[in-house]
This record gives C-alpha cells, structure tokens and sequence, in this order.
C-alpha cells in the first residue's frame, strides 16, 4: 500500500463506516472539512449520504474548486453512491453542486426508495471473486465518457467505474467489511 494517508469528507453520511474500513486496511485516516486540509491527505472518500445536501455543504465550505484542483493534480478519489453522483459530470435531474471530474452521466435513486434497498453479488473487473455490493436508493451510469473504465454493471447500467485516479461506484462496500474496494484506492497512487 503507497497510500500514507487517506480522508474522509465529513460533511455528511457514512463517514464512520469508510474510517472503519480503512484503520482495518492499515491506512492512516484523517476526516477531511475544510479545503486546506486537503494538503494532509494523499487519496480522499466522498461518501454515501445525499448528494445534494454534501454537495451543498461543500459549496459552504469552500471545497468544491479546490477538490477539482486537487483531483486535476492526481489526487485518488473515490465516491460511493452520493459521492459518485458528486463526481459526475452531469445528472439526469435535479440541481445540484458537482466536482464535474468523472465523464459520466448518472441517474439518481434509480434502484427505488430506501425500502427498496437490495443486495447483489457483482462480477467486478479485476476482482478474482465476487463482491456482495449493498445498494440503498441508489444511483446508475446512463452514460460513460471515452476514458471511462466499467467495471461492474448490473443489467446494461454500470455501477462501478474508473477514469484515471478516480473510482465510483453506486453500492457501499463501506458497509459490507470486504475491503477489496477500498484497496483498489489505496494502490491507486
């Protein structure tokens, strides 16, 4: 692992689980606020939660262009559901801050509300083993840019990507314990 540290944005969500994950991976984690605390850190996580309320509070505080300026700089980052719609460069609906660094459109809460949460054990590129991906109101690609890699789909739609330093994907694996994600982050660098 070349990563020495990775944050967490902690404006909202599931910022518990990914610090979690990452203390079991040896990585040395910091939670992440404020845009100068970008310089502490090697790789980031923009978690799960809603995407309009993180992509609000990043606006507050200053993040969203320095978060641009640190993924064009090769910054690994990593978003999961509400962080990958963060990441996207445009949505299907809705008005909503984006970073706008990953070549993707993505349709929101596509698999249903939160009582339609599901669970499904997905083929991912580069994975010799199935991962046991959770998906609660979740998100899909609709379309991918020319440097985008799929890595996992379910159906025709993907739901787990790469584009560089950047990987998204529409699941949690944050709340499953597999850390094999998570680790495709950390050898990012």
């Amino acid at each position: 692992m070349s990563v020495s540290r990775v944050g967490v944005l902690a404006l909202q969500g599931d910022v518990r689980e990914h610090l979690r994950l990452l203390d079991e991976l040896g990585a040395d984690t910091a939670t992440l606020k404020h845009p100068e605390q970008l310089e502490e850190v090697d790789a980031l996580i923009i978690p799960g939660g809603e995407s309009t309320t993180i992509g609000k509070l990043a606006t507050r505080f200053g993040l969203i262009d320095p978060l641009r300026e640190a993924i064009a700089e090769g910054m690994p980052v990593y978003g999961t559901c509400a962080g990958m719609i963060l990441l996207a460069s445009s949505v299907t609906e809705g008005d909503q801050p984006l970073i706008g660094a990953l070549d993707v459109l993505v349709r929101r809460n596509t698999f249903g509300r939160q009582n339609e949460s599901f669970e499904a054990d997905l083929e991912v590129e580069g994975l010799d083993e199935p991962f046991h991906a959770v998906f609660i109101r979740a998100p899909w690609i609709e379309k991918v840019g020319s440097e985008v890699e799929v890595l996992a789909e379910i159906g025709e739609h993907a739901v787990m990507v790469r584009q560089g330093a950047l990987l998204a994907t529409s699941f949690h694996p944050e709340l499953t314990g597999d850390g094999r994600v998570h680790r495709m982050l950390l050898e990012m660098t």
